[in-house]
């Protein structure tokens, strides 16, 4: 790999092309600077031959870099992904066990029917994610799905399925081959020039309900003007109730492992760009070069938050950010998610670049061998060393409220007490109104989900089965930033598992 050399202002002047100069008298400050000039470079060879270095291949354009940092980040990551290995698609006939789940759930609410359109809960339900179709986008006319219980003579509960389509689309509805019990799914038509929802509450599927008020749920997806349409049809329409929040809140362990996969091998891929990275480049080539190789794993890309400096005090920065260039002082925060076979990824790390390997610069040393050993003022060397020393403390500090966090994922406690062992620990060390955001938010095919973990937050209690982004940060406005951020599992006993690889060992070690 290429050690990728950026260069100087001074070195930048040996890089000009070579130009005829007409002969013109030697007067003062012009040709002091040409006679500068040459020296400078005297100075360079010589340089380069008593310290036995090569001068930087200053031909090289920016773009030959970034491709070599994009090939070495590839290459670590796919020398890497182990990750990959326990992932598998979620099983048909899991979905038919979500819904009645569901089914159950809405005998506990008192509530006839689950009603929803495509999106992220369709998806968890219906299975519409399959990669060889394109996604069913919601449109003007409504296409929807419908899970009511139905209670046989034992009393148990299970789910029936259905949907209200368009005519004219049933047929690609059926192609979709969404799990199902029933031989052909059951779908309630309608025409363009009628009431779909009259339609839908005059269907065969609420025939036993008809002169009753039937109560149907509809989660935050579902779109108004739909949720006003079920409403004047003579639908009774009721917000998500605790129970049915609940159906997705918990994991199976094929949800598990799909989540350790996308979150683990996020973070590896940050891992495997971070020793590429050069000086130079900027926020957004790495957020191109880390996009690529999330792509080179078939991850699907869905945000990615790359901040240097000043501009990683916004916890998702601003509106002009992108431009700002990497140095080997710079403090990163790359806030990243990707999705992988449905579910998503939600992790964060804070770092800086590898060191140079000589703590002298290549000016430093032409400059020594005429007697001179000191380039850098010292008021502003003390000043870059007392900034240098505080992000440090701060990366610890943040990474302790996060272990705080970690600790407090046991069942029965409140998702306020995980944010509060957080909190707790950043204001014991002075910075509690810098910390400005939750502590986090559950995670599964969405990247931000319920529970989400805010002080006040006291009524929802951690069950097994859960699982979590948990993301202290501290940002100190027009200087930096520094956030970590994991994916933990609740467990029945013990402490809470990590779902995203090994937590960040240091700000060279993320």
């Amino acid at each position: 790999m290429s050690k990728g050399v950026y260069l100087s202002e001074t070195s930048a002047l040996l890089a000009q092309p070579a130009q005829p100069v007409p002969a013109r008298p030697c007067n003062g400050l012009a040709a002091t600077k040409r006679k500068a000039a040459w020296m400078l470079a005297g100075a360079l060879s010589l340089a380069a031959w008593h310290y036995g270095f090569a001068l930087p291949e200053i031909s090289k354009s920016h773009a030959s870099v970034v491709d070599k940092v994009q090939q070495c980040a590839n290459t670590n990551l796919r020398n890497d992904n182990g990750f990959l290995d326990s992932a598998v698609p979620i099983a048909p006939e899991e979905f038919l066990e979500r819904r009645d789940r569901l089914a159950n759930a809405l005998v506990q609410s008192g509530v006839d029917a689950f009603v929803l359109e495509p999106g992220y809960t369709f998806q968890y339900y219906g299975n519409i994610s399959q990669v060889d179709w394109e996604p069913w986008e919601p449109e003007e006319r409504p296409f929807l799905m419908v899970v009511m219980p139905q209670i046989d003579d034992s009393g148990k509960v299970t789910a029936k399925t259905a949907f209200l389509s368009p005519h004219f689309e049933e047929g690609r509805v059926r192609m979709l081959g969404m799990p199902s019990r029933e031989e052909e799914l059951d779908i309630v038509i309608w025409e363009e020039h009628w009431n779909p929802y009259d339609t839908f509450i005059k269907s065969r599927l609420f025939e036993d309900k008809q002169g009753k008020t039937i109560k149907v749920m509809v989660d935050e997806e579902i779109r108004d003007y739909i949720v006003r349409g079920l409403d004047a049809a003579g639908f009774e329409t009721l917000g998500l109730s605790p129970e049915v929040e609940l159906v997705r809140q918990i994991k199976s362990p094929a949800e598990v492992e799909l989540l350790r996969a996308v979150n683990t091998g996020t973070v590896v891929a940050v891992r495997a760009m971070r020793p590429c990275l050069v000086p130079g480049l900027t926020e957004d080539e790495v957020t191109t070069i880390l996009n690529n190789a999330l792509l080179s794993v078939n991850f699907s890309l869905f945000f990615n938050i790359v901040l240097f400096e000043e501009h990683g005090a916004l916890p998702h920065g601003g509106f002009v950010t992108g431009w700002k260039k990497l140095t080997h002082e710079t403090m990163i925060v790359i806030d990243v998610g990707a999705h992988y076979l449905g579910y998503s990824s939600d992790i964060c790390r804070s770092f800086f670049i590898d060191p140079p390997k000589s703590k002298s610069s290549l000016l430093d040393r032409v400059i020594g061998l005429f007697g001179s050993s000191k380039m850098a003022d010292s008021d502003s060397t003390a000043a870059s060393k007392e900034l240098y020393e505080e992000k440090l403390k701060i990366w610890d500090i943040v990474l302790e409220a996060q272990a705080a966090a970690a600790a407090a994922f046991l069942p029965n406690n409140s998702a306020a007490s995980v944010d509060i062992a957080a909190r707790t620990v950043i204001e014991n060390a002075g910075y509690g109104n810098k910390f400005t955001h939750r502590l986090g938010h559950g995670i599964g095919i969405k990247a931000h989900e319920s529970p989400y973990l805010n002080k006040w937050n006291t009524e929802v209690i951690l069950q097994p089965g859960m699982t979590f982004a948990d993301e202290p940060g501290i940002y100190l406005e027009n200087r930096f930033g520094i956030r970590h951020e994991d994916i933990y599992l609740v467990k029945e006993s013990g402490h809470a598992e990590l779902l995203s690889g090994p937590l960040a060992q240091g700000p060279y070690a993320p």
